[in-house]
């Protein structure tokens, strides 16, 4: 089966899309275990009989104004109720616009697709609401809009059945992470940068009870903000804006005391943590810096907090050997060269996910599609370990065409 997958993430950048052909050796039979009323048990505890081959990827820009209404909406006590439910229905329309246009280009037709929405809010942690506790996620983009465009079925709004499963809805990419990176011999870690920064755990020769995964921190979300805020535009280009500052140290210390970065895993992060307000005191951390600095500093935000979590909490489960890279922060080649410092100082070789056959921009695309797949199959694809789920479940929602 061809599957079309569909990310986009915190940065609100724009869209990508995977075509993924996966194969299952053990898709015959695979039916018993979800007869009359069963829960499902999840029979990849090793993605046995699981095949994936990346058929071709590409990327769409959101248009600015789109861009601008969704930050707007991000943890924004503002947004009009009215304005999210029609971003709900346009994005469901950019999202199968992007599919189509990947099918012409690479003459493939897709029979399923998992798009992942834009997250507009996201509260892994329980807190009080209306006199109780409430833990809540909204990814938009409506997925009857994707399938009625597209003439197939579409799953899409993953994170809520790990969530009413006890977890906080994410990470879910760690699914991906263990079939791809799982080795007999060598611990890795597997590090995605998009707009918040998250790694996947993987001791040698572990099940995949025994993978941790985790928000670290910010990704390219501070620095992007601070880039549209002194020089308005959405990102620092190859780093240089950075490259031409240097690092305010006294204020990065001051940054990483905040509690997030020290809290034990399973975490999660957005913008409700790292959003406007975290830009707002980092700008007041570093006082009357010059703009260069302040970017600087936020790159070196990203890959400190990166190393940190790798050193406090990874670390000490075992011994890890590489450090695996993917996401957007790839671009950033100042970004890439102080992680690559810090992965020195931990004993970590340095890697991009590409060496392993997936092009880094196109990872988390590509899992939402091996997702997709799991949820068609009525098969269970968190990873408790790695959200804090009580129990494996299936996720998603399925719209027909």
């Amino acid at each position: 089966m061809i599957v079309a997958g569909v990310m986009s993430g915190t940065s609100a950048d724009g869209i990508n899309v995977a075509l993924v052909r996966i194969t299952d050796s053990q898709s015959a039979g695979r039916q018993a275990h979800i007869a009359g009323k069963q829960r499902p048990i999840s029979r990849r505890a090793t993605n046995a009989g699981l095949r994936i081959k990346l058929l071709g990827h590409a990327e769409y820009r959101y248009p600015k104004n789109v861009r601008g209404a969704i930050l707007e909406m991000m943890n924004s006590p503002a947004a009009a109720v009215a304005d999210i439910a029609r971003l709900n229905f346009l994005l469901g329309e950019l999202y199968a616009g992007a599919v189509l246009n990947t099918q012409r280009k690479f003459r493939r037709k897709a029979g399923l697709a998992g798009c992942h929405g834009q997250t507009i809010y996201h509260q892994g942690e329980a807190s009080t609401f209306l006199g109780r506790k409430i833990a809540a996620t909204w990814q938009t983009g409506e997925g009857a809009m994707i399938a009625a465009r597209l003439g197939i079925p579409v799953v899409s709004d993953f994170r809520p059945a790990d969530m009413a499963a006890g977890g906080k809805g994410a990470p879910l990419v760690p699914f991906l992470d263990y079939f791809l990176y799982r080795d007999k011999h060598a611990g890795r870690i597997a590090q995605n940068i998009g707009g918040i920064a998250n790694l996947t755990a993987i001791p040698a020769g572990s099940g995949p009870e025994q993978v941790i995964a985790f928000d670290t921190g910010p990704g390219n979300m501070v620095i992007d903000a601070l880039m549209q805020r002194f020089f308005d535009k959405p990102f620092d280009f190859d780093g240089k804006v950075a490259a031409s500052g240097k690092v305010l140290q006294p204020a990065l210390a001051e940054i990483l005391k905040q509690p997030f970065f020290s809290r034990r895993p399973p975490k999660t992060a957005g913008r409700e943590e790292f959003g406007r307000e975290f830009v707002q005191e980092f700008v007041r951390r570093c006082g009357r810096a010059n703009k260069q600095d302040m970017i600087a500093t936020a790159t070196a935000l990203t890959a400190t907090s990166i190393s940190q979590a790798i050193k406090r909490f990874v670390l000490p489960k075992g011994s890890f050997r590489e450090l695996i890279v993917s996401g957007g922060g790839t671009k950033n080649r100042t970004l890439f060269g102080f992680l690559a410092k810090e992965a020195n100082k931990l004993g970590l070789k340095l890697h991009l996910s590409d060496e392993y056959g997936i092009p880094s921009e196109a990872k988390e695309a590509v899992a939402f599609a091996v997702l997709a797949y799991e949820t068609w199959h009525r098969l269970p694809s968190n990873v408790p370990s790695c959200t804090g789920a009580k129990r494996p479940a299936v996720l998603g929602k399925i719209s027909y065409a």
